[in-house]
């Protein structure tokens, strides 16, 4: 059996989605923390984004979906909870990709620095609670469209 360079298995794992928010993949999310071969199978450190989190699964499952199609039989999703998943973790492309998507990504200050849609600061918090328990509600006082602010953690 080859065994794939670890180089290589990042970059598929950089193709898989998170089931949640699609245009991010979960390399970019932060939350694989690390991959490395322990004989013949592939152990894949994976953070949740917070304790309970519903995609959790989902995202083991897809992970190990996605390797098998490169050939990779036996793996193990580790799940990894210390130290806790932190936005500090999302890559540079992985903001980006939010905010081309609609969603504001976090900042240390608290709240989005603009509105995703039309770059305006004019902005107001509608709810602490969003379409999923990352994020937050947010309205832009401008073009008076709502979005999802990526919450700090």
């Amino acid at each position: 059996m080859t065994r794939a360079a670890l180089d290589q298995i990042w970059d598929w794992l950089d193709q898989v989605p998170d089931p949640e928010i699609p245009v991010i993949s979960v390399v970019d999310l932060g939350i694989v923390r690390g991959v490395e071969w322990q004989d013949d199978t592939l152990e894949i450190a994976v953070t949740p984004t917070y304790s309970g989190c519903p995609a959790t699964s989902v995202i083991s499952l897809d992970i190990q979906t996605a390797l098998q199609k490169h050939g990779i039989e036996k793996t193990r999703i580790r799940q990894q909870l210390s130290p806790p998943w932190t936005t500090d973790w999302l890559s540079d492309k992985g903001r980006a990709r939010l905010e081309d998507y609609g969603i504001a990504p976090p900042r240390a200050a608290g709240g989005p620095e603009r509105c995703p849609r039309c770059q305006s600061n004019n902005l107001n918090r509608i709810s602490q609670f969003g379409s999923t328990p990352c994020k937050a509600q947010w309205r832009c006082l401008d073009c008076l469209e709502p979005f999802d602010y990526f919450k700090c953690i």
